[in-house]
């Protein structure tokens, strides 16, 4: 029997035309907080004609609220939007976009946001959004959550809420990150998730890469040891995914070692690693914290990255076949699909 969505895309398409467009400045005013016509249409690609009249009608159903200082969401638009996101997804392929990554890597669940992170601000606030959700489900009581730094994880920490304060939870960064921008360092962004969920939280105070002789010597201090100890026994790892050369040139990586990264294919940049198009190591920074082998044992590895421009690093990463859920972007996600394409 024909799906109701698939009845109306034979009768009705255009009525799913105007849904869509009504659903994305919904979304868009949703994501912005406060924003204005002019902003609002040029983020949406659309004319300021077509766009007054659609918010004139969704402020007339209540779903808007417009005055002289830009426009913003109701809570009845936000309430609609909530009801509409299962709906959106299935009437666009997005269900069957992330059921078809899931199968191929294997992995317990795939989200997927509209849009493109590269090219919106707003769709990245939404992959932090996402990324919440995720968390929040899969934290438990007393609970040790390790995270990395990055800008996608610093949108999860400015969003992330709970019911009830997590009074026995750690969040503990997954390694040094000392020499990044700060707002992004991961000792940042746990010091955020604590405080925005009465958890608790230890930092590690130490560079992102160290040589031999420095991370020998700094592992024999009695206090970088205890927090290293803890980061390694973490249930939860939260992470991002880079693109290999832009995460070399961010973190001042020397000349030799960029060379030597890119003779080895490395494609993937993830918690100190770098990976090939296989979802081989090829590379790993000397650095205090997890290392690959925790990773392996741990019970939940949640990886949070979109834009359209690292589809091929988060399909390298997720060849590695450690991650249990991603949290990525309609762009990247159908580079993702592409490349599956290709191997198929």
């Amino acid at each position: 029997m024909q799906s109701l969505i698939e009845i109306q895309q034979q009768l009705l398409p255009d009525l799913l035309i105007v849904m869509r467009k009504r659903y994305l400045i919904l979304r868009q005013v949703m994501l912005s907080d406060m924003i204005g016509r002019r902003t609002l249409a040029a983020s949406l690609d659309m004319t300021e004609r077509v766009l007054r009249a659609e918010t004139d009608f969704l402020k007339a159903q209540e779903l808007l609220l417009i005055d002289a200082a830009g426009m913003r969401i109701s809570d009845a638009g936000k309430r609609l939007l909530e009801d509409m996101e299962p709906f959106y997804k299935a009437m666009f392929g997005l269900s069957e976009l992330e059921e078809r990554i899931r199968k191929h890597f294997g992995l317990k669940q795939v989200v997927i946001v509209s849009g493109d992170s590269d090219a919106s601000p707003h769709t990245k606030r939404e992959l932090g959004r996402a990324g919440c959700a995720v968390l929040s489900k899969a934290m438990k009581n007393d609970d040790v959550i390790a995270v990395t730094g990055g800008s996608t994880l610093a949108q999860v920490a400015n969003q992330l809420t709970v019911q009830t304060p997590l009074k026995g939870n750690w969040f503990v960064p997954a390694r040094g990150g000392l020499g990044e921008s700060l707002d992004y360092q991961a000792n940042t962004i746990v010091s955020t998730m604590a405080k925005r969920t009465g958890a608790q939280y230890r930092m590690l105070h130490v560079p992102d890469h160290l040589g031999e002789e420095a991370y020998t010597s700094l592992m024999q201090e009695p206090n970088v040891r205890e927090i290293v100890e803890v980061i390694r026994k973490a249930r939860i790892v939260i992470h991002g995914i880079g693109d290999a050369m832009v995460m070399a040139r961010r973190r001042r990586v020397d000349a030799a070692v960029v060379d030597a990264l890119k003779a080895e294919g490395a494609l993937a940049e993830s918690f100190g690693y770098y990976f090939d198009r296989s979802g081989s190591v090829v590379h790993k920074m000397l650095t205090a914290g997890l290392r690959i082998e925790d990773i392996m044992e741990t019970e939940v590895v949640i990886a949070i990255a979109g834009g359209r421009s690292k589809g091929e690093a988060i399909a390298a990463v997720m060849r590695f076949g450690h991650d249990d859920v991603l949290v990525t972007d309609e762009a990247a996600a159908l580079e993702i699909a592409a490349i599956i394409d290709q191997e198929e």
